[in-house]
């Protein structure tokens, strides 16, 4: 077996101790000899087994030497890891605030099950965690390291940032953490955090300890030679000091509200848009669309998730995305009551996409370059895209071409109240917007096989096959 069949996840380059590589399919990980040590240390730990069984940690197996060819190295790799593969990789810019927050939860509680067998967690990055559907899954196997006595937990301030701030931000001042994580790799640091807090703030729980403590003692520390580090450790660090901390962010994030309320959007579907016979015949419509076992569905503008679920009934795997980030965490909050474990809703927006991101913008994934769907839901979604975000009908038909996916796609026409409430106060200039035209485009790159006219014309669907799109690049 050849080097030259392995490919490197760039993203894992960061970690000098182990690399992340793909095989055949397959996720693996090489570790050097210092990552191997902790590797055996936490594969016999009565928590590890207990929290893969649950789903909590990602199931991993230790293959024997010469099992996969293994990357390149300046040093000989110590052992090899398989994962199992997470359905569809996200990123915390991307989740709701209850996503979010779940994470976080799950990142203490498998951080104080550690402690309770002298093992901890190096690091705290908020991209450790992944989803099955609804439930969150930690596969940063190597961040478990063996606990040195005396020693402070390094990841402290990496949680804060990654999710303490973000969390605190968007329950107590309304700011939205998601354009922030997206700006910044490593997070929000203290003192921008401190910087959006009131002095009423101050007094919430958490926030005088782990917010302004923090940007105070790093202002006082950022221009000396003194090592914290190598101090505390001289001094001792009694691993209840850790517990105790632990225990009181846990009890903290657990009481952060998430937002009430709703949106515009959110509420869309509970208006009832459609009469009785009309939702029952879209709802049929894109039942039969589906047809066989779907591998991934993409629901666009999936709202609170009606067809989303509908989708999951037939399909391995569902990514639910809109733009509204009230319909995102209503939606999530009910699956993950439900334990649904084949359909991930995201926040998104198409108009505004999540770029390659990262060194070199290979750490960070756009969505397309994380999994081509096979089918596409794209209902009522096109009147937003075109006469709110301004693209023209032809290129977001063209772009959905080239996700080279089956396509059921709803078109709004202008008589259509919602096309009329989103064009009142705007001239209309969408001589594009046509329904003839946008015939024209999807018939030029698609092969529509059904169509079902509703609310007397105002809106039709399609059932499109995608038999000539050009393979992406």
């Amino acid at each position: 077996m050849a080097v030259s069949d392995v490919l490197i996840e760039p993203g894992s380059f960061r970690d000098r101790k182990a690399r992340i590589f793909y095989h055949d399919g397959a996720v693996y990980r090489a570790l050097n000899a210092e990552a191997l040590q902790d590797w055996e240390a936490l594969s016999a730990s009565q928590f590890f087994a207990e929290r893969q069984a649950q789903g909590q940690i990602v199931r991993t197996v230790r293959l024997e030497d010469g099992a996969v060819p293994m990357p390149a190295s300046a040093e000989p790799w110590g052992g090899v890891l398989r994962h199992d593969s997470v359905p569809f990789v996200s990123y915390p810019y991307e989740w709701s605030f209850s996503m979010l927050r779940d994470a976080a939860l799950l990142h203490v509680d498998l951080l104080l099950a550690a402690l309770q067998e002298d093992l901890i967690l190096k690091d705290s990055s908020s991209f450790n965690i992944q989803w099955q559907g609804c439930a969150p899954v930690f596969i940063d196997i190597p961040s478990f390291e063996r606990m040195e006595v005396g020693s402070a937990w390094a990841g402290y301030r990496q949680f804060c940032e990654m999710f303490l701030y973000p969390l605190l931000l968007q329950a107590h001042r309304g700011v939205s953490y998601r354009p922030w994580l997206r700006g910044s790799i490593d997070g929000i640091d203290a003192e921008s955090c401190m910087g959006l807090m009131s002095l009423r703030d101050y007094l919430r729980p958490g926030v005088l300890k782990h917010v302004v403590l923090q940007a105070k003692m790093k202002a006082r520390f950022a221009d000396t030679s003194f090592d914290v580090k190598g101090e505390l450790k001289t001094a001792g660090f009694p691993v209840e000091l850790i517990r105790a901390n632990v225990r009181q962010l846990q009890k903290t994030i657990r009481r952060l509200p998430a937002p009430a309320g709703g949106s515009e959007w959110s509420e869309y579907i509970d208006t009832g848009h459609y009469d009785a016979r009309d939702q029952a015949r879209k709802e049929t419509f894109v039942r039969h669309a589906i047809g066989q076992r779907r591998r991934l569905v993409w629901d666009l503008g999936c709202n609170t998730g009606l067809y989303s679920v509908i989708a999951a009934e037939n399909s391995d795997y569902v990514v639910a995305l809109d733009a509204d980030q009230m319909s995102i965490e209503r939606l999530y909050q009910r699956l993950a009551k439900a334990r649904c474990s084949n359909v991930l809703p995201l926040v998104g927006n198409l108009a505004d996409p999540v770029p390659d991101l990262g060194w070199r913008g290979l750490e960070r994934r756009s969505l397309p370059r994380r999994g081509r769907p096979d089918l596409v839901l794209s209902l009522a979604l096109i009147h937003h895209v075109v006469l709110t975000a301004n693209v023209p009908l032809h290129e977001f038909v063209e772009w959905l071409a080239d996700l080279g996916a089956d396509l059921v796609i709803e078109f709004v026409s202008k008589q259509d109240p919602m096309v009329k409430k989103l064009l009142r106060n705007k001239t209309d200039i969408y001589t594009d917007y046509e329904q003839r035209y946008f015939e024209k485009c999807l018939r030029s790159r698609f092969d529509v096989t059904e169509q079902l006219e509703l609310m007397d014309g105002q809106r039709v669907m399609y059932f499109a096959r995608n038999s000539h799109a050009e393979a992406p690049s």
